[in-house]
């Protein structure tokens, strides 16, 4: 635990918190946005400080002009289901952006993190299966429960790293630690709970100068019409990927609907991994209309804020302003 709570201090681990399985208790989309050139890092940090239900907020480029090169700002939105159009709205008069595309979230291909052992992963390495695909099936919560939940999923201070710290946390949401823990190994056994986590700083440099990684694809695939859960599952096999997603893109980007994400250290080596995932869709004749890369730059990643509560007060807050 002093050793967790050190590299907590020193920005090694960036944060330490119960995960929540959230796609199970919000709607989630991914937004792209077209800014001014101007307005733009202005944009981001409306973005990153001021809302809360925007969790990943990077700015996007690509190798070429292309299919919705002009879209520089992305973000994911996560908000309960009765709010899901609203924040998307408000950010767009907020940060005085031109236009955005909206795409919901289909279906979950592949989830996970492991930035430090892909490192020496070998482009084509894959699953023996295609990915399967995770089914969100939406959970309605008491009051009660959500006051638990919340103090179940607030990231833990390096003070707060030590023997029964859920004691305090039970307190914090006005029950006794056996209520808390019944609540919560009810809320576990609905798929609500995720795993108790260490995330580590994969984007800015250690206090030592290290970085676990340099780069960050979103690849690109537009696939056919009705083959959408085939090909996801097809690239959500590879092991370099940690999220895959079946999004609809629309016109602007070319029709995409199959998303991934890689980080690594070496831009041409994603770019290996990039061309052995569709060397492998062409081996199982799932044509690719088009396809692309949108690399990272600057970033912010913070656990966006899923509670209706929360969200009612913040937004009735925004539209006074």
């Amino acid at each position: 635990m002093a050793r967790i709570g050190a590299m907590l201090r020193a920005g090694t681990i960036r944060r330490v918190r119960q995960t929540l399985l959230a796609t199970n208790l919000a709607q989630g989309a991914l937004v792209a946005w077209k800014v001014p050139e101007d307005k733009i890092d202005a944009a981001f940090d409306w973005m990153f400080q001021h809302d809360p239900f925007s969790g990943h907020v990077v700015l996007r480029s690509t190798d070429t002009v292309s299919a919705g090169s002009d879209y520089k700002l992305w973000t994911t939105v996560k908000v309960p289901r009765d709010f899901h159009s609203k924040p998307i709205a408000n950010c767009w008069r907020k940060s005085r952006s031109r236009a955005f595309s909206h795409y919901a979230g289909e279906r979950n291909f592949h989830l996970g993190v492991g930035h430090v052992r892909r490192k020496t992963i070998e482009p084509g390495s894959k699953a023996d299966q295609p990915a399967r695909m995770i089914p969100v099936q939406f959970v309605n919560l008491s009051d009660a429960e959500w006051s638990v939940l919340l103090a179940l999923k607030r990231e833990f201070t390096p003070e707060e790293i030590k023997p029964s710290p859920w004691v305090v946390r039970a307190n914090e949401a006005g029950v006794s630690a056996e209520e808390l823990y019944r609540v919560a190994e009810e809320l576990t056994a609905r798929k609500i709970i995720g795993r108790f986590s260490t995330f580590l700083e994969h984007v800015k440099p250690s206090a030592g100068g290290v970085r676990v990684t340099r780069f960050n694809a979103l690849f690109h695939w537009a696939v056919p019409r009705g083959r959408e859960i085939e090909a996801g599952g097809e690239v959500g096999r590879h092991h370099i990927l940690t999220h895959c997603y079946w999004r609809e893109a629309g016109p602007e980007f070319k029709n995409v609907n199959i998303m991934a994400v890689a980080h690594g250290t070496d831009k041409q080596l994603l770019l290996d991994h990039k061309a052995a995932i569709d060397r492998h869709l062409r081996s199982c004749d799932i044509p690719v209309s088009y396809t692309n890369v949108f690399w990272g730059g600057r970033s912010e990643i913070k656990p966006s804020e899923i509670s209706p509560h929360i969200y009612h007060d913040w937004l009735s807050e925004q539209l006074k302003s």
